[in-house]
């Protein structure tokens, strides 16, 4: 039994014909059991997703084997999914994209396959302007139906500038990291390790915070 139903899957497929740029999602997995509990569950719903277009493809990595390309894209941990179509794997979901953020993985494929990002008015130019490096971390967890807003916003600012490197990351699989950044309500979201703050913010409001940690 497949993860979508029918009729979702029906509505998937026709939403994916629209995408005319190949995807390229690359997937770090780990020899740590414990650390990859999730790891299946991130290949099914890829293979779930495959099956509906040939524009989307998967390319699968071990942390601990393929370090070299680990260390590139800066991975210290996994399972993670990165976005990879400008090289630079500016774009992470560490975590199973499930519940509420499987929309965030439909979304972010959908806007890098088409290339159509939308913003609200006078956002872009101004995440376009951004010269210095930016690093945005998103805690979510999979019930959480404010979250995606928030970890689109900062995939989308992410898929503009390659200075900003935007990581959704799932709370519950890493909980050592949700401590570290004292994640007590979801989405919370950290801006260059030096401030954080919870909610949904729109575009312009996520901007000025962005700005003010630089």
């Amino acid at each position: 039994m497949g993860i979508l139903s029918q009729e979702d899957s029906d509505y998937l497929k026709k939403e994916l014909e629209k995408i005319t740029n190949n995807v390229i999602i690359e997937f770090f997995s780990t020899d740590n059991k414990d650390k990859c509990e999730q790891c299946d569950n991130i290949r099914a719903i890829m293979k779930e997703i495959m099956d509906l277009t040939d524009k989307v493809s998967l390319k699968e990595f071990n942390i601990d084997k393929d370090k070299e390309k680990a260390e590139k894209y800066n991975i210290k941990m996994a399972p993670v999914l990165i976005f990879n179509n400008k090289d630079n794997g500016n774009i992470k979901f560490y975590g199973v994209p499930s519940g509420y953020e499987f929309s965030s993985l439909i979304e972010d494929i959908m806007d890098i396959g088409t290339g159509n990002i939308e913003f609200d008015e006078g956002v872009e130019e101004k995440i376009k302007a951004i010269d210095e490096d930016v690093n945005i971390m998103v805690f979510v967890t999979p019930t959480c139906p404010y979250c995606p807003a928030a970890v689109r916003t900062a995939h989308k600012f992410a898929m503009i500038n390659p200075k900003i490197k935007a990581d959704m990351i799932e709370s519950y699989e890493f909980p050592e990291i949700a401590d570290k950044y004292k994640v007590q309500g979801v989405p919370r979201v950290i801006i260059n390790e030096k401030d954080g703050f919870e909610g949904a913010l729109e575009q312009e409001k996520f901007l000025e915070k962005i700005i003010e940690n630089l």
